[in-house]
């Protein structure tokens, strides 16, 4: 049974799981109430009556407005006061009509333009939520923009409206959140490149989806997951039998370093000492070794000679048995240059979990991708978008990035992580992650 916590769906999905849900009796008012309820306690959480009185509400005419309706009325019950802007109040769902007729009865107040939210302290985005297609225009367009130029917090409710919810694209024009809080499951949208400016901080709200429900639905298409910290503090550290040794603990290889970027070979050599492994092997130029030594000195240094430009030289060093490594990482470092008698062949060649990064991506070329995708060893790239795009230059990123990243992974039957601000995983275009704790403090060397 999958773990509804972490999974990621696409706007069918969602619909299929909702449409599941009221099939077994499930009333689609106490979903909505759910929605809302919940909803409003995580509004109230960051954003306490003490500091934030006035609340504005920008209300569609469909289920995502109705649930805006069920956090209105609940705000309004613990004491914030709210304005109500329903520019599509004439065209509302059954439900959401009558949400509306039960605010006006609270005598909520209500405002005809979107200038009239201007002093509040919050705004709640329920104008769109999930599966909206079309771009938004005219007025509402207007609306929106203008909401952005406030600067004020918002919080958009499942997903910021504007933004598709499968590729995240920007339909027109949508809101900037500052909060999104995504109703029952994650939504793909959500952690793709061209949302990444709207979302703000994602949290999950949890409205009581059934699991088997999920599993059914999910279970028809290649499974997507958030990679969660609690996720990462189940399984990190590995448990050590109490009789191991350090050959136990993994025997790992690193080909990098370069006179220009010494220091990618000592941040690559801290990754992996701190990663638990047992035993650490590195293959440096030969000035660099001193470094090493003081640096990490428990780290065993193989020496190259260097060529004039400081790159490793592999002509006069004795021949090295790959196989006697669990994994061998390369390409930190070591620069466009080509390395004299590189052995990348003899390299791809072994049985062994091979990891590829940054300047080892210049030796995959056409043939040596082909040789890829034939290894029967777990094989893992590492590029950021731009390696991605010299690799694979026919897969348009920009027009879904999972789909492009799961295109790649089965062209060369191996895992391939893609870094960006919400880095997404997949191996053999069947399994697929992302890990949504990106922050821009990231966006430096090394």
């Amino acid at each position: 049974m999958e773990d509804k916590e972490c999974c990621v769906v696409t706007a069918k999905q969602m619909q299929d799981i909702e449409n599941k849900i009221f099939a077994q009796g499930m009333p689609v008012a106490s979903l909505m109430e759910k929605a809302g309820l919940f909803s409003s306690h995580k509004i109230i959480e960051e954003y306490p009556l003490s500091q934030y009185q006035k609340v504005g509400f920008i209300i569609g005419c469909g289920h995502n407005g109705g649930d805006g309706l069920v956090i209105a009325r609940e705000l309004w019950l613990k004491g914030y006061e709210v304005k109500l802007y329903t520019p599509l109040a004439d065209k509302s769902k059954d439900l959401t009509a009558q949400h509306l007729e039960y605010a006006r009865f609270l005598h909520l107040p209500f405002v005809t333009t979107v200038e009239e939210l201007e002093n509040c302290d919050v705004i709640i985005d329920c104008l769109f939520g999930f599966g909206l297609n079309r771009h938004i225009t005219n007025s509402l367009a207007k609306d929106i923009a203008l909401i952005n130029q406030w600067e004020k917090p918002v919080v958009s409710i499942d997903i910021p409206s504007g933004i598709h919810t499968d590729t995240g694209k920007v339909l027109g024009v949508a809101i900037k959140a500052t909060l999104t809080l995504c109703l029952g499951l994650w939504k793909l949208g959500l952690f793709q490149s061209p949302a990444w400016e709207y979302t703000g901080k994602l949290v999950k709200i949890d409205i009581g989806i059934p699991n088997n429900i999920v599993t059914e639905i999910i279970n028809q298409s290649p499974i997507v997951k958030v990679i969660t910290r609690e996720k990462v503090k189940e399984v990190l550290p590995l448990p050590r039998a109490v009789n191991t040794h350090k050959y136990r603990q993994g025997n790992v290889l690193l080909i990098c370093g370069s006179k220009r970027y010494g220091g990618a070979s000592l941040l690559a050599g801290y990754g992996a000492n701190v990663s638990g492994v047992g035993m650490l092997t590195m293959i440096v130029p030969e000035f660099l070794q001193p470094l090493i030594n003081s640096h990490i000195p428990s780290a065993l240094v193989i020496a190259t000679p260097q060529t004039t430009t400081g790159v490793m030289d592999f002509s006069s060093l004795p021949s090295i048995d790959f196989s006697k490594y669990s994994s061998i990482v390369l390409g930190m470092g070591i620069t466009r240059e080509k390395i004299p008698c590189f052995p990348i062949a003899e390299i791809l060649a072994t049985p062994t979990v091979l990891i590829i990064d940054a300047d080892g991506f210049n030796y995959l070329i056409e043939d040596n991708l082909r040789i890829l995708s034939q290894r029967q060893s777990p094989t893992i790239l590492t590029p950021h978008e731009g390696e991605f795009r010299r690799l694979f230059p026919d897969i348009d990123l920009n027009l879904d990035r999972l789909q492009g990243l799961q295109e790649a992974s089965r062209r060369i039957n191996s895992t391939i992580l893609l870094k960006g601000a919400k880095t997404m995983i997949a191996h053999q275009g069947k399994y697929n992650r992302i890990i949504k704790e990106g922050t821009p403090a990231l966006a430096r060397g090394g």
